[in-house]
């Protein structure tokens, strides 16, 4: 989904980022634990940011209520998120929501939310997301991502956002995990737009059919990435744990 989803997660200990899981092989492999062999079922995942990969530590609406009594606004938590809501759900009037660092749609976001343009608050508002300890990752998605990497499955992120997006991933030690960091921003595109999914399987050279995207938007993710051919698992539902999407990428080479 985007970056303002209403998610909450477990930030993942650093020290993992050092160790080697030892699953490297070309197909197949032996599990460490298990000793079980194991083969790729798939030799690229895409990983959706927001609400998927990344998700917020607190609910967005306390984290901006406690932002505006600083700057002496009596917005509740509970108008927030119906305002937080409006906003997202209106049409956009320009081809992307996120350019650059995504100011123009944030503003209209948090100014829709609070029913505030105090500019100061908006900008407290928006640095307090460009920092890593506005997000954390899904428990056990370090260790995941490190598995399937030493395993040779290419890795990229899929997202729409805004430039903050890359700032994020260094703030929570796992952008060189990933051979693509594909940003709408960026490349101009927003999914559901089969260019950007076209844009990951280029940069990270593998085929549609070998490839399986996981987000949590039925339109954005779903819709757009079976348009191009590639499978995909709704976070949420089809895959709950990063465990489950290991498993149903590295499974039992019978």
């Amino acid at each position: 989904m985007d970056a303002g989803v209403l998610l909450r997660t477990l930030k993942p200990s650093n020290t993992f980022f050092k160790k080697s899981i030892g699953l490297r092989c070309s197909s197949s492999s032996n599990s460490p634990t298990t000793g079980t062999v194991k083969k790729r079922a798939y030799d690229g995942l895409l990983l959706d940011a927001g609400g998927t990969l990344l998700q917020l530590a607190k609910p967005v609406e306390d984290t901006y209520a406690s932002i505006a009594l600083k700057h002496g606004l009596n917005a509740t938590p509970a108008d927030i998120k119906q305002g937080f809501k409006r906003a997202f759900s209106a049409p956009w009037p320009e081809k992307l929501r996120y350019q650059g660092d995504g100011r123009p749609f944030w503003k209209l976001v948090v100014s829709e939310a609070t029913g505030s343009a105090n500019n100061d608050y908006f900008e407290e508002v928006y640095e307090y997301y460009a920092n890593g300890d506005a997000w954390h990752l899904p428990p056990g998605a370090y260790k995941t991502l490190l598995t399937l990497k030493e395993s040779g499955v290419k890795l990229a992120v899929v997202s729409n956002f805004d430039t903050r997006l890359r700032k994020l991933l260094q703030d929570l030690n796992i952008i060189d995990l990933f051979d693509a960091v594909v940003i709408s921003s960026e490349v101009g595109y927003e999914k559901p737009d089969a260019q950007i999914f076209e844009t990951a399987l280029d940069q990270i050279s593998v085929e549609a059919a070998k490839a399986v995207h996981v987000g949590d938007d039925q339109k954005a993710d779903k819709i757009g990435a079976n348009a191009v051919g590639i499978n995909c698992w709704l976070w949420g539902t089809e895959v709950k744990t990063f465990s489950d999407i290991q498993d149903r990428i590295l499974v039992p080479d019978l």
